[in-house]
């Protein structure tokens, strides 16, 4: 069903002593978008993510993937999702291929075989076929992101997260993973919750965003609704008005 609610965020609050990181926070994700989590640095994006995939938990408050609650069933829930929060890791020694093979055990649901097919099926999915055999170490920093993204798809998720992924790619990278993301939605299904500061970027391939502001959700709707509201502004200008108003 298109109209399914693949991420749900439900009055979710997080604190550390008195320090309020999280406040309050609810918001949905319907399948088959592309969501752009959007707001500055210490709003508390990089902590709800941390929620959402399981990370740590929250004080209040529920998040839901697929239908499944990941306080109760977390496990399950996060099987439902693939995530590449800040960089991704690999070992630079060893190939990208090797790389997959060793974290597709992770998935216990799939036999050696299946691994092998699915590691071979996502290095295509991502352009890295005939890179594969390559040690990571020789890869740029957007092959390493493929190489994330890849990762992210070894569970066959609904949901990938993304925490900042264009941070230090060059321009051809960052368009190689705008297509990629694009290509995952409209070929595979595949929801996506993008956190980022490039508003640009994200207003190419996002059609629903959610806005924080220290660690309170301000503002959540359709690009369609955001561009109408900021105008002639444009939505780089409308968001710093927001910020600091």
């Amino acid at each position: 069903m298109l109209d399914e609610n693949i991420l749900e965020v439900i009055h979710v609050s997080k604190a550390v002593g008195r320090r309020v990181l999280v406040s309050e926070v609810s918001f949905e994700v319907k399948r088959g978008e592309v969501c752009g989590f959007v707001g500055p640095n210490g709003a508390g994006k990089t902590t709800l993510i941390r929620m959402i995939t399981g990370l740590i938990k929250p004080n209040a408050g529920q998040i839901m993937i697929a239908g499944v609650n990941v306080q109760q069933e977390r496990i399950k829930a996060l099987s439902q999702a693939g995530a590449i929060v800040e960089s991704p890791i690999f070992f630079p020694y060893m190939t990208g291929r090797d790389n997959l093979l060793n974290l597709a055990r992770l998935h216990p649901n799939l036999s050696a075989a299946q691994r092998k097919d699915r590691v071979e099926e996502v290095l295509a999915i991502v352009g890295l076929s005939q890179r594969g055999a390559d040690k990571v170490k020789t890869y740029s920093l957007g092959m390493k992101q493929r190489l994330g993204i890849a990762q992210a798809l070894l569970g066959y998720p609904e949901l990938i997260i993304l925490d900042e992924p264009a941070n230090g790619l060059d321009p051809m990278g960052i368009r190689d993973l705008r297509n990629l993301i694009l290509k995952l939605r409209d070929e595979h299904g595949i929801t996506f919750f993008i956190s980022s500061h490039l508003l640009d970027e994200l207003q190419r391939i996002c059609n629903r965003f959610v806005i924080l502001k220290e660690g309170r959700m301000i503002w959540q709707g359709t690009s369609e609704q955001w561009l109408e509201i900021a105008g002639t502004q444009g939505l780089e200008d409308h968001f710093v008005e927001m910020m600091t108003s």
